[in-house]
């Protein structure tokens, strides 16, 4: 008898088992079911979600994207074992050129450049040309002529009816900025600051760290526009590394020029002094006009030697500056967009209608049985409340 009670218990336990895949079978197909019943609603929806898609993707500007490709200079003079070295971690996604010598800003270090404060606010008063042939600088490009969606306003407008009742109090001059203002890379104005983070968001760098390939990069609304800015943020990045790395090779050309200087005219002198003894001593034959002619010979001799020299050092000096300047080959010039890269409307538009299908789907399979759930539970509670006759 008990061992009766064990296959039964087990063959209960087994058909147990076997019926749960089929329940879960029957669940998937009564949710399909459900959602094809409310074809229709989940129609509407989507046609709803793809309308508001279709507002949000042409309230956004376009914006424009252009693209400089810059290769840097390479040092060749290595050897072969630290070529070898290099060619492997270049192989492993590891740069081992960028940090090798002496300079200090390597190709890594380009991006936080292209971000850092002194470099936006350089930008600010850059001349532009749109493509109607408007002009006007970086600041009032970016404070007067770029756009933004409507629902930007919309968010500010507790911001700024904050900071009118904050400015109720305050003078009228308190926050102007006079007209000989200068820009304060340790003290920015709010909306200095704020016009450097624009500048962030629409200027980039970014390096590949195998072939240390430097991409810059600017979305502006105007096509003409990002052109410009790209080759002028090019120019001074170029400027900078430039001005860094040949910075000791200049100061070196400098004082070999001012000692060049000097020894020139310590010769002239020498020259002068000789010339004016000889001149006043023709008919001398004494030993001592001899000697003291000689000794002014030796000087300007002396003298002469010194300004040879300098001489040279000043053209060393030349040659170390022409070697210090970094040289970049544009692999990729800046060239006028013809299309906008962004907004992506195709997929604004179906990112809003599959949201749409999917907020209909959880309301249709979870919302409504909850909203019945609880419409019966209220009207039950009334029934169980209201006194019987």
């Amino acid at each position: 008898m008990a061992e009766d009670k064990k296959k039964e218990e087990l063959e209960q336990s087994t058909k147990g088992q076997s019926s749960e895949p089929e329940e879960k079978e029957i669940d998937l197909l009564e949710l399909a079911y459900k959602l094809w019943a409310n074809r229709k609603t989940i129609l509407i929806w989507c046609l709803w979600g793809a309308l508001a898609g279709l507002i949000i993707a042409y309230s956004i500007p376009n914006e424009y994207t252009t693209a400089v490709k810059l290769a840097p200079e390479s040092k060749s003079g290595r050897g072969a074992i630290s070529g070898g070295l290099g060619a492997l971690a270049s192989m492993a996604g590891i740069s081992a050129s960028g940090n090798s010598g002496a300079d200090a800003v390597y190709p890594t270090l380009y991006p936080d450049i292209v971000e850092s404060v002194p470099f936006a606010t350089s930008l600010f008063d850059v001349k532009l040309t749109d493509s109607k042939g408007e002009t006007f600088t970086v600041k009032e490009y970016l404070l007067n002529e770029t756009k933004r969606p409507w629902w930007s306003y919309v968010m500010s407008l507790p911001n700024r009816a904050i900071g009118a009742v904050a400015s109720i109090g305050r003078k009228k001059d308190d926050n102007k900025v006079p007209e000989e203002h200068t820009v304060d890379n340790f003290k920015l104005t709010p909306q200095e600051a704020g016009l450097v983070g624009m500048l962030r968001q629409r200027v980039s760098a970014s390096i590949d760290q195998k072939t240390n390939v430097i991409t810059i990069e600017t979305r502006m609304q105007d096509p003409m526009v990002s052109a410009i800015l790209v080759d002028t943020v090019v120019d001074r990045l170029r400027d900078y590394v430039t001005d860094y790395r040949t910075n000791k090779a200049r100061q070196d050309l400098e004082y070999a020029q001012k000692l060049n200087e000097e020894a020139q005219q310590e010769y002239y002198k020498a020259q002068q002094r000789l010339a004016d003894y000889i001149d006043r001593n023709q008919n001398l034959a004494t030993r001592s006009a001899q000697v003291t002619q000689e000794r002014l010979e030796n000087e300007s001799n002396l003298a002469f030697n010194l300004y040879n020299e300098t001489s040279l050092q000043v053209q060393n000096a030349k040659s170390r500056v022409q070697e210090t300047t970094p040289v970049y080959t544009e692999i990729t010039p800046a060239t006028v967009a013809m299309r906008p890269t962004s907004p992506k409307r195709g997929l604004i538009i179906g990112g809003c209608a599959f949201l749409a299908f999917i907020a209909c789907s959880a309301w249709i399979l979870f919302g409504t049985p909850l909203v019945e759930e609880y419409k019966a539970k209220v009207k039950e509670k009334k029934e169980t409340e209201t006194p019987k006759d």
